[in-house]
């Protein structure tokens, strides 16, 4: 009954939606408002019917009805509950009636606020044929309620590496991010539809590509902290090629962040910013080809579908309608401003948003090279791990650098008086820190290198944060905890970014560290044995079996001190399930803020020899905390009020007051 009423939901919303787009389009020709009211229920209709055959689909898996393929496929009656929800993602199609069902919804919202009147028929009709898209793919090609050919009694069961805290989380973010990027993409490409080359539609979607931003930030964060505790590695990131397809939409949704303030300030980029949301959104889609085309070998990915053709497809259709009609009205986005000086703000975001382009580029062309490869020598040829970072390392150094200079840097122009007041501390700060460093023994130099930048891009955004509280005090005469704070809620735009900017920061002190100097070790030890490993003395006592429901473990009894402490035991393990030929990797990990003591289980012998994997990865905790801090400054920006506009309360009542005493416009707020 369930299943088949999640059919005929699915069937209903691609009625619904092909019937919005015809609304719309007739709409638009004659301003008939009754045709878009009927549209707009039509939405609204699509919207509730997702939801139906979404609950319908969570339903039977939580009853574990092996009826239903998708079911069969991705559960099983010893599967915790919470665990058969989150089945909704874990295959092809689960995940493909979530993409159509959080778009829908999307969709929903956007008609409702209607904020741009002339623009939302034709958003509406560009974002319902995304969704007619992925409705058609589940009504005829992938039903995620087709049913069994022959009974089952039991499932195969979910994939032990799917059985993770990460994975409730890392899925659904990313869709969410992924999806929500179709907001301003179906926004920009209705303002060159309309002739429209003003900025509104950036000032209406920035919430919108904000939260998409946010949820792919979180998406890749904690598919990291997956791979960190699931796979069994001892890294984060592999460069995997379905890592990849989240992280290049990520780079250029940054830039595109970056880049709309210029236009709101200055009136310029306005082909940047549409080339910049267009590529965003087909690197979406491209991303969500990756993963059901099977065509690259991943992890992550669902295997071979001949889906992929039909998403390939799809998104080459986007990319060249998109850029047609960009085309089409390229003398409408032509500025009449240019840059005044190379030194100045608006020319640190365009050399940032090279940078961050050209890292999705070189990302982009290590994933697809295998199959350039495959096509011209017939031989699949992978690009490994040392490729990407050659390539980004370098990248990533300069945006760092970038980082710390945009902060303190003037629009229009920069003064020579300027450029002292506002770089002489940071430079200092970084410049004592790289001396006491190398000091201590810190002789890697682009270890040193990137240490000392980043370095100086904490500095100098905490710095300008420290030169806007003593300019507030001087003005208002507030003591400091007032004027810190009305500072930093009256202009959360602008410091809710330098809050994301110092969350970033941390990541990249975390991952120069567990990249520069970790250590790795592979060992065979016998039951009593002890061995070292830098500070960290580490006893073998035992290995012993347990049995957990209708799973069995394998687990090693390790005792472990540093530098006379003792941290404790630590248990390494594997678990076999009933359901699966391969057991899961479960490693014990001992984290600080200095450094994770990372143990791997690899296997063992009968008479109770182990062996062991044992890694030393300076700064990790930096990475997971340093992306917390930046979930927390997104939403710190985000949150509605005069404090999330563009400048601050009282700029112009002390805007001559500043220019009296040459202090630069930045720092009213």
């Amino acid at each position: 009954m369930a299943a088949d009423l999640g059919y005929i939901a699915i069937l209903l919303s691609l009625v619904l939606a092909f019937y919005a787009i015809f609304c719309f389009i007739l709409y638009l020709k004659t301003k008939n408002y009754r045709l878009f009211d009927s549209a707009k229920g039509s939405v609204y209709a699509t919207a509730f019917l997702t939801t139906v055959a979404t609950l319908c689909l969570e339903w039977l898996l939580y009853l574990g009805d092996f009826s239903i393929k998708y079911v069969y496929q991705y559960t099983s009656t010893d599967l915790p509950w919470f665990y058969r929800l989150t089945a909704l993602w874990a295959g092809n199609d689960g995940s493909l009636l979530l993409w159509a069902w959080l778009l829908a919804l999307y969709a929903s919202l956007v008609v409702k606020q209607n904020k741009i009147k002339e623009m939302t028929p034709i958003v509406m009709i560009i974002l319902m044929i995304n969704s007619l898209f992925f409705l058609f793919i589940m009504a005829f090609l992938t039903n995620p309620f087709e049913k069994m050919t022959m009974f089952a009694v039991e499932g195969r069961g979910l994939n032990p590496m799917l059985q993770s805290p990460g994975m409730i989380i890392h899925p659904v973010t990313t869709y969410l991010g992924y999806v929500g990027f179709a907001i301003p993409f179906a926004f920009a490409i209705a303002a060159l539809v309309i002739n429209r080359s003003d900025d509104e539609w950036i000032k209406v979607t920035r919430g919108w590509t904000i939260i998409a931003w946010m949820f792919l930030s979180i998406g890749n964060l904690y598919g990291a902290l997956w791979a960190y505790e699931e796979l069994g590695w001892g890294g984060y990131w592999a460069w995997d090629p379905v890592e990849n397809a989240s992280f290049m939409p990520w780079l250029t949704g940054s830039a595109f962040l970056h880049s709309v303030m210029v236009q709101e300030r200055k009136n310029m980029l306005k082909i940047w910013n549409i080339v910049l949301i267009i590529i965003t959104y087909v690197l979406t889609l491209f991303g969500t080809y990756l993963v059901r085309s099977g065509i690259l070998q991943s992890v992550h990915a669902f295997g071979s579908s001949s889906l992929g053709k039909f998403f390939l497809a799809f998104t080459v259709v986007v990319l060249i309608c998109s850029l047609g009609i960009m085309f089409s009205r390229i003398k409408l986005l032509k500025g009449d401003k240019e840059f005044e000086s190379f030194i100045s703000k608006e020319s640190s975001f365009l050399l940032n948003n090279l940078i961050l382009v050209g890292m999705t580029f070189a990302t982009f062309w290590g994933t697809i090279f295998p199959l350039i490869s495959e096509a011209v020598t017939g031989n699949k040829i992978t690009v490994s791990i040392p490729f990407f970072n050659t390539v980004n390392a370098p990248l990533g150094l300069v945006m760092v650098l970038l980082m710390g200079i945009c902060p303190l840097i003037a629009w229009r122009k920069s003064s020579t008086k300027n450029l002292l007041a506002n770089f002489t501390v940071p430079f200092l700060a970084s410049l004592i820190f790289a001396s006491i460093a190398y000091i201590l023994g810190l002789r890697k130099i682009y270890v040193l290198m990137g240490f000392t930048l980043t370095v100086f891009a904490i500095a100098a955004t905490l710095w300008d944060v420290v030169k806007g509280i003593l300019i507030r005090r001087k003005i208002t005469g507030e003591s400091i905890f007032i004027a810190t704070f009305r500072l930093l809620v009256r202009n959360r735009r602008r410091y809710g970014g330098y809050v994301i900017h110092l969350g970033i920061l941390m990541m990249i002190l975390g991952i120069i560290g567990s990249q520069g100097y970790d250590i790795a070790r592979q060992v065979t030890m016998e039951v009593g044995e002890t061995i070292t490993i830098k500070d960290y003395i580490i006893t073998y006592e035992d290995l012993k079996q347990k049995r957990s429901g209708t799973n069995m473990i394998i687990f090693a009894q390790l005792n472990v001190t540093n530098n006379g402490q003792s941290l404790g035991e630590m248990t390494p393990h594997k678990i076999f399930y009933k359901t699966q030929k391969q057991p899961s990797t479960e490693v014990a990990i001992y984290s600080t803020w200095i450094e994770d003591l990372y143990i791997i289980l690899a296997g063992w012998e009968m008479d109770g020899t182990a062996n062991f994997k044992i890694l030393v990865n300076p700064l990790v905790k930096w990475i997971w905390t340093g992306g917390y801090i930046l979930i927390i400054g997104t939403i710190f920006a985000l949150w509605p009020g005069r404090g999330s506009l563009i400048g601050g309360k009282y700029t112009r009542r002390v805007l001559g007051h500043l220019n009296s005493r040459g202090v630069e416009q930045n720092y009213a707020g």
